[in-house]
Order: structure tokens, then sequence, then C-alpha cells
């Protein structure tokens, strides 16, 4: 069972499955009691709630409900119209073959015998007797790697769990 239901703080509407015992308006965050709540419209699928709260947010915005098209046919409708990668570069002002071929030499630059930016600061990492920020970084803007992504890339190394930082030193893992 569905239900469309709306907030007496904000008049914001929103689709509730079952029959909690309390739901949160998620556009103000206002907490009711389910039962206490106005049901605009109640289904046996979420398409159909969907549909209803759609059609009662168009009565609000003065368009017709029969204008629009059914969450099952824009959902379809996006699945068989899908741009592909050349045409979206196209569409956006760039051209597609150069954006390939710097993909590509981004991505063969392991094979080609260059190291990548998030390679070097690894290295930096495994290579110095005390891997602190400031020495790799210092390692890393000496192979020609920016400072600001040396010290994104140590963030993002640790966050992710590739690196551990104790007492100011980093260790890969």
């Amino acid at each position: 069972m569905y239900a469309v239901v709306g907030c007496g703080e904000c008049s914001a509407l929103w689709v509730v499955e079952g029959r909690p015992e309390t739901t949160s308006c998620p556009s103000c965050g206002a907490r009711h009691g389910y039962p206490k709540l106005t049901k605009f419209a109640e289904t046996d699928t979420a398409d159909a709630a969907r549909e209803a709260r759609t059609a009662l947010l168009a009565d609000r915005s003065d368009h017709a409900p029969d204008d629009l098209d059914s969450f099952t046919t824009l959902e379809t409708r996006t699945e068989n119209e899908r741009m592909d990668e050349t045409t979206y570069l196209r569409e956006s002002g760039l051209d597609a073959e150069a954006v390939t071929d710097a993909g590509e030499g981004a991505t063969s630059g392991a094979a080609s015998g260059t190291t990548s930016r998030l390679d070097t600061v690894r290295s930096a990492i495994d290579e110095l007797d005390e891997p602190g920020e400031e020495a790799v970084i210092a390692y890393a803007t000496a192979h020609d790697v920016p400072a600001e992504f040396a010290e994104r890339a140590l963030e993002r190394l640790v966050r992710q769990g590739e690196a551990s930082r104790t007492d100011g030193a980093y260790r890969l893992l």
C-alpha cells in the first residue's frame, strides 16, 4: 500500500510506503505521525502513487495532468533515447576524437613508460625514508606533479584505505 501525503508545515507532497508510525517531510524535515497525515491518494503500486503525486503537483502549478507522461513512459523514453558518448561530446562543443585520444593517452601512461600523477605520489610514499606530507609534496613537485594534486592525493589515499598516516608519516597499505 502506498499513500501520497502532505506536510502541514511546508505543503510538500511525498509518497509513503506501508503504514509507518511516523514519517518525515523530505522538504522541511518536520516529523509527522502517519495516522494524522492527510492522504491525498492511496494506491497498490509505487508507480500509481508517483502518478497521483505528479497529478497533484501539476494541479498546483496550473499544468493539466493529461499533458504529462507517466513515469513508465518517461523511463522507457529515457532508456531508448539515451545519447551516446560521441553525440554528447559533440553537442557539448568538444571534439570527440580529441577527447578519446586524450583519454587513451592518460590511461596508457603506465604502458608507455610514464607514471601517472597518483602513481608518483604512491612512489614518493614508498621510496622516501621519512614520507611526511612536505617530503611527499616536494618529491611529487620535483616529478612534475602539482602540489595541490599531491595534497588531495594523500588525503584520498588515506580516506580510501590505500595508505595510513601515523605521526605525520605516510605508509602504503
